[in-house]
């Protein structure tokens, strides 16, 4: 079963649920997807065609 993690930006807590679950609620606010790590190339000359291109967290928000 296919679960997703989703983050709360006001207290940091984080919770898994199932890919077809309703977002989580936390704070009174929804709560986020919370994305993993980028480890994709930022310039063409290392770019891989292959690779899919997803959205991931580049580290510059400050929260990692």
């Amino acid at each position: 079963m296919n679960e997703k993690t989703y983050r709360c930006e006001k207290c940091g807590k984080e919770k898994s649920i199932s890919q077809n679950g309703k977002i989580p609620v936390c704070c009174g606010l929804p709560m986020t997807p919370k994305l993993e790590g980028c480890g994709k190339p930022f310039d063409a000359e290392t770019a891989r065609p292959a690779a899919a291109d997803e959205p991931c967290n580049d580290g510059t928000d400050g929260n990692n």
